[in-house]
C-alpha cells in the first residue's frame, strides 16, 4: 500500500495515552494492549497480519464498552478494521467520528481515512469528496492533497480505459455487423449463383427437349419421306393398270368401228352391181 494511505493512528495514541484517567485502570489496560498489537502488527512491513489486527479490534472493543461515545478510541478501532479489509465497517466508522468532532484536525484525519477507506472499494468519487473534506478542515495536509490527487489520476484513468473499451466494443460490433453483411450478401450471391445454375439446368433440360422433339420431329419427316415415295409408286401402278384397261378398251372400240365400215363398204359394193 501507498505511504499516503496509512492512517492517523500514531498521532491519536500519544492523545489517548495522556487522555486516560487514572481511575479507568481497565479501559487503560485494554487500549494500552489494542495499541501494542497494533504497533507490532505495523512494524512488520513484510506482510499485513490480519491476526494481530484482529486481536487489536477485540481490545478495542472491550475498552468501548465502557466509553462507547470516545472518538479517539472509535478511531483506532476504525484503523484496525481498516487494517483487517474490512472497509465497509470503518467507513462507518470515520464518517461517524466525521459527523461528530468538532475538532478540525481530528475531521480532517476521519475524513483523510474515511477517503481511503472509499478509495479501497474502488468508489473514487466518495474518495475524492473525502480528501477534499479532510483538507477543508486542515489545508496543510499533504497527505490528503497526494491522495487527492492520485484519486483523480486513477479515476482520469479509469475513464480513459472505459471509454477505450467502448471504442473497441463499438469498433467490434461493426466489425460484426460487416462480417454479418459479408455472410449476408455472400449468402445472397450463393442463392444467385444457385437460382443461376437452375436456370441454367432448366434451360439446358428446355433445350434438350427441343432437341429431342426437334429430332423426333426430324424422324416423322423422314418416316413420312419414305412413305411418300411409296405413296407415288402404287398411284403409278394403278394408273398404269387403268390406262391399260383403258388402251384395250378403245382397241376393242377401233375394232368394232373397223368391222362396221367393212360392212358397209360392202353393202355399197353390193348396191352398184344391181
Amino acid at each position: 500500500m501507498k505511504r499516503s494511505f496509512i492512517p492517523y493512528f500514531t498521532l491519536i495514541i500519544g492523545l489517548l495515552l495522556i487522555g486516560i484517567s487514572a481511575q479507568a485502570q481497565n479501559e487503560r489496560k485494554f487500549i494500552r494492549q489494542g495499541n501494542d498489537i497494533f504497533k507490532q502488527a505495523l512494524n512488520d512491513t513484510t506482510k499485513i497480519d490480519t491476526t494481530a489486527f484482529s486481536q487489536a479490534e477485540t481490545a478495542y472493543r472491550k475498552a468501548l464498552e465502557k466509553r462507547p461515545d470516545d472518538l479517539k478510541w472509535n478511531f483506532n478501532l476504525g484503523d484496525a478494521l481498516y487494517k483487517q479489509m474490512k472497509f465497509e465497517q470503518a467507513t462507518s466508522k470515520f464518517e461517524e467520528i466525521a459527523e461528530k468532532s468538532d475538532d478540525k484536525l481530528e475531521k480532517a484525519r476521519a475524513f483523510h481515512n474515511l477517503g481511503n477507506s472509499m478509495m479501497m472499494q474502488n468508489k473514487l468519487d466518495e474518495s475524492i469528496d473525502a480528501y477534499k473534506n479532510a483538507l477543508r478542515n486542515n489545508p496543510e495536509d499533504l497527505e490528503s492533497k497526494y491522495n487527492l490527487v492520485y484519486a483523480m489520476n486513477l479515476k482520469k484513468q479509469q475513464e480513459q480505459q472505459q471509454q477505450q473499451n467502448q471504442d473497441q466494443n463499438k469498433d467490434q460490433n461493426k466489425d460484426q455487423n460487416q462480417n454479418q453483411d459479408q455472410n449476408k450478401n455472400q449468402d445472397q450471391n450463393k442463392n444467385q449463383d444457385q437460382n443461376k445454375d437452375q436456370q441454367n439446368k432448366d434451360q439446358q433440360d428446355q433445350n434438350k427437349q427441343q432437341q429431342n422433339q426437334d429430332k423426333q420431329q426430324q424422324n416423322q419427316d423422314k418416316q413420312q419421306q419414305q412413305q411418300q415415295p411409296q405413296q407415288q409408286k402404287i398411284s403409278k401402278e394403278n394408273a398404269e393398270r387403268l390406262l391399260q384397261a383403258l388402251q384395250n378398251d378403245e382397241e376393242k372400240i377401233q375394232e368394232k368401228v373397223k368391222k362396221a365400215k367393212a360392212a358397209k363398204a360392202q353393202q355399197r359394193k353390193t348396191d352398184k352391181d344391181w
